[in-house]
């Protein structure tokens, strides 16, 4: 794959799938945005507009559509697991032709999704961490300092990570090729998972939680160091109880954000997966399972 002019599809050109078309497009790649009518002619009419104090501010043209109807090299899945069985239908896997797919979602179980409707050897998992908002159609707010990738896929082959890594850096943010799918994808689940749970659970932003109810943090942090251990993952608890004092006490969860706006949550992926894991290994997880049971009956539909 070489990297000197792609075509990109983006499933979901919001905060993060907006960033990257935006960053991918000015690099001079080809981009068609996926998305419905109204949102994808906005794009096609008036492109996306971004503003990062990282990147710049600048315009950029893409193209758009509301389906996928020609072969591309990449697609981006930059939708939340909530909608992602409804988004995958703008992605015909006859049409999608040797392009990669490369998820950027949260949770662990959304690669064997892919891969059973999907080529398994296409499905390339990545992880980025971002702060970055949609706050309308093609308007694009990066708001973090960084903007970096870790790209994975156990089944793809190597140089076709490395090509399309070298391709998104020279863009703008930082990529990485990490060898071990299942330590990349627990990496990031064993941090979001506690943080998810508990700043929903209780409405509160990060510094809240992790003063007023710091014994429930640390023992939720524990429980998710265990069954990442149990899945191949990392795990070090002391330094994710680290990375929380270290992030800005008005820190909310994208999981925060959904339930404060009425959204969907992403419980199912997040805390659910974790309980399944952990069921599956052995692992108890009982602040987790408590959580996961009263997020449920917060979000249930009377």
């Amino acid at each position: 794959m070489a990297h000197d002019e792609l075509t990109v599809a983006v499933l979901g050109p919001g905060g993060v799938g907006g960033l990257l078309a935006g960053l991918l497009a000015r690099a001079g790649h080809r981009v068609i945005c996926l998305a419905g009518e109204t949102t994808a002619e906005t794009l096609r009419t008036t492109g996306v507009h971004v503003r990062s104090t990282l990147f710049g501010d600048f315009t950029a043209d893409v193209e758009a559509a509301e389906e996928l109807r020609e072969p591309v090299d990449v697609c981006l899945i930059a939708v939340k697991h909530t909608a992602l069985d409804a988004a995958l239908s703008r992605v015909p896997a006859h049409t999608l032709g040797d392009a990669l797919l490369v998820p950027f979602l949260n949770g662990i179980e959304h690669p064997s999704l892919l891969r059973s409707r999907y080529r398994p050897d296409q499905v390339a998992p990545a992880v980025i961490r971002v702060e970055s908002t949609r706050v309308a159609p093609g308007e694009i707010e990066h708001a973090s300092p960084f903007a970096e990738i870790d790209l994975t896929g156990d089944p793809v082959p190597r140089e076709r990570l490395d090509a399309l890594a070298a391709a998104i850096s020279a863009a703008g943010p930082t990529t990485r090729v990490l060898d071990d799918e299942a330590a990349a994808l627990w990496a990031k689940m064993s941090f979001l998972a506690p943080f998810a749970l508990l700043t929903t659970r209780y409405a509160l932003p990060l510094g809240d939680v992790r003063s007023r109810h710091r014994d429930e943090l640390a023992a939720l942090v524990g429980e998710t160091a265990a069954v990442s251990r149990a899945c191949g993952g990392p795990a070090d608890p002391a330094q994710a109880l680290a990375r929380y004092d270290a992030f800005p006490p008005h820190t909310k969860s994208s999981m925060q954000r959904d339930a404060e706006a009425g959204r969907p949550l992403e419980l199912d992926a997040i805390g659910g997966a974790l309980l399944r894991a952990a069921e599956r290994h052995g692992v108890p997880t009982p602040v987790a399972a408590k959580l996961v049971r009263e997020l449920s009956y917060v979000t249930s539909p009377t």
